[in-house]
């Protein structure tokens, strides 16, 4: 009985050994991915920034500048391109709405962003967009793949529809959590003007006419969950420009708008909250459930090597009674 029930455990114990690579090596890479319909938003505000007002094309300082920022998920989108690609794909329509503090419209930039639902790489295909004109992404944008990890990443500026490397500054704590924080810097590049301009009349081809250029650069930060890959917090210290051509007259540069752009604290806080719930989720896959069972394989294969150690001491031969009697002794 003791050697039946040492055989059960010895297959657990093989069963459960062989999970833990298979877990995290097999499941874990195919499980883990963007869901297609999932839906986000987040305020920034700039305080205290300097603004354009194109009325009478000067620059003043005003009390804030607000960021609505929404990611949402067309999945009628993403599966069109699944069935040409052969992968599972996400497609993200975003929009960036920027309003001044007298909740006017400065600009409105729309994305559509395409990629891989497991690894976060850019796939490229019809729709690929910012404000309406098409680009071919390459690095990151928004979201930093699972697990990321301590080193330099390429990341896509929208504004300047470039891909540069966005640097691995360090190890944070972030409200209570590890996070890795990343840089990125964009020199003055030379960006087109949006579609959508906040004066009627004026229009990004009206513009072009007069030999006026924007140009832009800008510093980067992100605090990045690395779990997961998802930013938790994230800054921008921004600065645009109108250089040359008849609109600025006897003036050389004009600035469209300068500040310092943070995350609102109600907006960090609920970022937060989710990255916690869905960072017990990759930790399941990853660490938790992997060590787990390695920890019960190895426990369950000591038990049956300890039963059948245990069966071979009791079922052993030991010392027996002879069947014929001793002889007595001689006496004289």
């Amino acid at each position: 009985m003791r050697r039946k029930a040492g055989l059960v455990l010895l297959a657990f114990a093989v069963f459960f050994t062989a999970m833990s690579p298979l877990m995290r090596w097999y499941a874990f890479p195919r499980l883990a991915k963007i869901p297609p319909g999932q839906y986000q938003d987040a305020v920034l505000e700039a305080k205290n920034p300097t603004l354009i007002d194109y009325a009478t094309m000067t620059a003043k300082k005003i009390d804030k500048v607000t960021i609505v920022q929404t990611l949402k998920g067309n999945v009628e989108a993403s599966e069109k391109i699944e069935e040409s690609t052969d992968r599972d794909v996400v497609v993200w329509d975003a929009l960036s709405y920027v309003e001044d503090d007298k909740g006017r419209p400065v600009s409105k930039i729309p994305e559509r962003y395409i990629f891989d639902a497991h690894s976060q790489e850019p796939v490229h295909a019809a729709g690929e967009s910012v404000d309406g004109d098409p680009v071919r992404r390459q690095g990151l944008e928004f979201k930093w793949p699972f697990l990321t990890e301590k080193r330099d990443y390429e990341y896509f500026d929208a504004q300047a529809r470039v891909t540069k490397p966005i640097h691995y500054k360090g190890t944070r704590t972030f409200r209570g959590m590890e996070v890795y924080y990343f840089e990125q810097t964009i020199p003055w590049t030379k960006v087109p003007f949006p579609k959508v301009m906040p004066v009627k009349g004026i229009t990004a081809a009206s513009l072009a006419e007069t030999g006026t250029t924007r140009w832009y650069t800008t510093v980067r930060k992100f605090w990045v969950e690395p779990a997961t890959g998802a930013p938790v917090y994230g800054e921008e210290i921004q600065k645009n420009e109108l250089r040359g051509g008849t609109l600025l007259g006897d003036r050389d540069r004009l600035t469209v708008f300068e500040g310092h752009v943070k995350m609102r604290d109600d907006y960090i806080e609920s970022t937060v909250d989710l990255v916690k719930s869905q960072r017990v989720l990759v930790l399941l896959l990853t660490s938790y459930l992997p060590w787990g069972c390695l920890g019960l394989g190895l426990l369950l294969l000591a038990l049956s090597l300890w039963l059948e150690a245990r069966g071979r001491g009791r079922g052993g031969p030991g010392p027996t009674a002879s069947s014929d009697p001793e002889p007595e002794p001689a006496t004289a």
